[in-house]
């Protein structure tokens, strides 16, 4: 089982993105490629691991997948470490959002 604020959350931060496989058991998000729309030379892909029941920082491990267009087709160029740090960080924060309202909510 995985930490349901961070699954949540991992599938609301990754809406952007048309998604092509999803886990709910193993806590896998895999996505599309996606071209961002101010750089269409470049597309991207997401593997989103909730790895924890716990909501913590090393619970979320989030993959980004970059390509380019060298304009006879897409190219694989590595990973981009500093998005996934980043989309890691907004998952984190929508989490302790959702938590935040949940406990809001029931307060009420």
């Amino acid at each position: 089982p995985v930490n349901a604020l961070l699954w949540r959350a991992a599938l609301d931060i990754a809406s952007f993105v048309p998604l092509a496989d999803v886990d709910t058991f193993g806590g896998s998000i895999l996505t599309e490629w996606y071209s961002l729309p101010n750089r269409p030379n470049e597309r991207l892909k997401l593997a989103i691991f909730v790895l924890d029941r716990e909501l913590r920082s090393d619970a979320i491990r989030v993959i980004v997948y970059l390509q380019l267009n060298d304009g006879a087709g897409w190219v694989d160029a590595g990973q981009d470490a500093s998005m996934g740090n980043r989309l890691e960080e907004l998952i984190l924060t929508r989490a302790r959002e959702i938590r935040a309202s949940t406990q809001v909510e029931s307060d009420s």
